[in-house]
């Protein structure tokens, strides 16, 4: 069976991380939260709360290697159940949310740069055509997501360059009323924003089976890109901030394109649009490579999943990709962009917190288990996710209980599937 390296696994967390969010949720954080210093606490904190779950899952992923990610370590450390809950919640939410909404912005990016393109067309294409790409062979995944991720770092690198050349500035210093905001509830829906920007830092251990020495070269590859997507997040957004006027940003998705038009006048504005649609394509990407590889897993280990466990020659589970697929394209034609990315980031860090709080448990099970690599620092490292995790879900249910309620249920949904579908000897 083919495998993949170190570099490759650093462009698909890099590439997972750096896409829909970082383009798109500034606009619904800026309106609620009119400071520039507090946008940036909040871009911060998130880096801090995506580095202490990578710290995390990269010993899980050091000492229990398979694919499957939360499937597979909420299966091994708590119950086949919870393992299932987070596989559903990752074919449907982790990844087929995430792929609809990137492919939302890369519609509306499109369109932006060529009216009268309908952005929904524009959304189900890409989606299709790299579905075809991923159906082929490992070795295809593997370079196109080099390439793709070498060219949206480019972009960025270029935009942030642009942006400190050009752009008229901003005040990031603290204000008397910043302290204020930052414990307003409005703070904490914002970091639900942001931390589904920084969504991604765990990409690798979805395709940990069909990687060189994961032990080692997951932990590196998920430490390095969380740092690097971090510092770029940071300077990226500051450019957003100094360009454009916070009224022109404040509920818009598309605030990389009114950045640029900004930056660069309309005309550039559109080449702009066009060329960050492009960069989109690496996220979109990363996420239809890794999704698949859930179900099939859970295929693996439950009868009644088989079908999505039969693999292609070039080892590429085309039925779990073609599943998945299927349920992108649902999303886009059924739903909105705010509502979908709430939805899916309640459930996406429930999972997250019970597969770090995972780590604890397992440290006190198991204390002699192999462990190729540690978190430093436990359990302040786990516990910060966790508390950062908890406090916005706390908010979310209590600001935005629709969605709130509807994650719960796909959570519960998900555990109570096990109950369906579990072999026979296991009743």
């Amino acid at each position: 069976m083919q495998r993949v390296g170190f570099w490759v696994c650093v462009t698909m967390v890099f590439s997972s991380m750096v896409g829909t969010g970082v383009f798109t949720s500034l606009g619904f954080q800026i309106g609620s939260l009119p400071s520039p210093f507090v946008i940036m606490v909040l871009w911060a904190l998130g880096g801090v709360v995506a580095l202490c779950g990578a710290l995390s899952y990269a010993e899980l992923a050091a000492a229990l290697p398979r694919s499957g990610g939360e499937y597979h370590f909420l299966s091994r450390i708590f119950h086949p159940a919870l393992g299932l809950m987070a596989g559903i919640i990752s074919v449907f939410v982790g990844f087929a949310a995430p792929i609809a909404l990137g492919a939302m912005a890369f519609g509306k990016y499109v369109a932006s740069a060529f009216h009268g393109v309908p952005p929904v067309l524009s959304s189900v294409c890409v989606v299709l055509v790299l579905a075809f790409v991923h159906g082929m062979t490992l070795k295809v995944s593997g370079r196109f997501q080099v390439a793709a991720t070498v060219f949206k770092a480019c972009l960025i690198v270029f935009f942030i360059i642009a942006g400190a050349m050009l752009a008229p500035g901003a005040d990031f210093r603290p204000k008397s009323g910043d302290v204020a905001l930052v414990l307003n509830p409005s703070f904490a829906i914002s970091l639900m924003f942001v931390m589904y920007a920084y969504s991604g830092w765990n990409s690798a251990v979805y395709i940990a089976g069909e990687v060189r020495s994961p032990a080692r070269t997951i932990p590196m590859a998920l430490m390095a890109a969380t740092m690097v997507v971090t510092v770029l997040y940071m300077a990226l957004n500051a450019v957003f901030l100094a360009a454009a006027p916070a009224a022109e940003l404040a509920g818009k998705v598309e605030v990389g394109e009114i950045a640029a038009r900004h930056l660069f006048g309309d005309a550039g504005g559109r080449l702009m649009a066009c060329v960050i649609a492009g960069g989109l394509v690496a996220a979109l990407s990363a996420l239809t490579w890794a999704g698949p590889r859930v179900a099939q897993t859970a295929g693996e280990d439950f009868p009644a999943l088989a079908w999505f466990a039969r693999r292609s020659s070039g080892g590429v589970p085309r039925r779990a990709l073609a599943f998945q697929t299927l349920v992108v394209v649902l999303l886009l034609v059924s739903s909105s962009f705010e509502s979908v990315l709430l939805f899916a980031e309640f459930a996406l860090v429930a999972c997250s917190c019970l597969t770090v709080l995972g780590l604890l448990v397992l440290r006190m099970r198991e204390p002699s288990l192999a462990r190729p690599f540690r978190c430093p620092w436990v359990p302040f490292v786990p516990l910060v996710f966790l508390g950062v995790g908890l406090f916005s879900l706390a908010y979310t249910l209590a600001e935005r209980p629709v969605q709130g309620f509807a994650g719960m249920a796909a959570l519960c949904a998900g555990a109570g599937l096990y109950f369906l579908v579990r072999p026979k000897c296991a009743k």
